[in-house]
């Protein structure tokens, strides 16, 4: 898909506005930045990083209400995929987004980003360190499934929605899982890659 093609699609499908496709070029043009210095993103997905990453990340806020006193946990965040473009879209002052991110290079791109774009998102390093009470989880090229679960089971306390972003071979994954998922989940197609899948785990304490 072109940049144009993207852009469409994030104002007609998903309802980002101007302004939020302002603050996506500035993020993305940052991003292209920082990452002649630092490995943030692969080199070979640069110049599709609208619909590879962007958009990608945004389909998410169709799985996602943003009530007051809500807030999702971004887990491995990187160079701020989904949880940036998430906040971007986020309109509530009082729904919270979260960046868990361990390296401190991404960390201080996530801050950039933030300060330059007046975004209310929060950065924490390891989640391991943290207690994450979060209404939403998200993950995308965090760690395999297994472990992905395991977290959720065990370091999330409170209910919660599991969002993950998976390949084509989702279902094979969770056919394969040593453990077999103890709730209710759903497979949704992605909107940016034929045969993608958006894994929706609804976890319950």
């Amino acid at each position: 898909m072109t940049t144009e093609e993207v852009q469409s699609d994030l104002k007609t499908k998903l309802n980002y506005s101007h302004d939020d496709l302002q603050k996506l070029s500035i993020f993305h043009d940052e991003l292209l930045k920082f990452n002649t210095k630092y490995n943030l993103i692969s080199k070979s997905t640069e110049a599709d990083i609208w619909n590879r990453h962007i958009l990608d990340s945004a389909q998410l806020v169709k799985f996602i209400n943003f009530e007051d006193g809500k807030s999702l946990s971004d887990m491995g965040s990187g160079a701020g995929f989904p949880g940036i473009v998430i906040d971007i879209f986020n309109k509530n002052k009082k729904f919270h987004v979260k960046l868990y991110e361990k390296s401190n290079i991404k960390c201080d791109f996530l801050d950039n980003i933030k300060n330059k774009l007046n975004l209310d998102y929060e950065v924490y390093g390891k989640y391991q360190e943290e207690e994450i009470s979060s209404d939403y989880v998200a993950s995308r090229a965090f760690k395999n499934l297994e472990e992905i679960l395991r977290i959720s089971r065990e370091i999330i306390e409170v209910n919660h929605k599991l969002i993950i972003l998976k390949g084509r071979n989702a279902q094979d994954e969770i056919n394969k899982l040593q453990k077999p998922i103890e709730f209710m989940y759903k497979l949704n197609e992605s909107i940016t890659e034929p045969n993608s899948k958006i894994l929706i785990v609804d976890v319950k304490k």
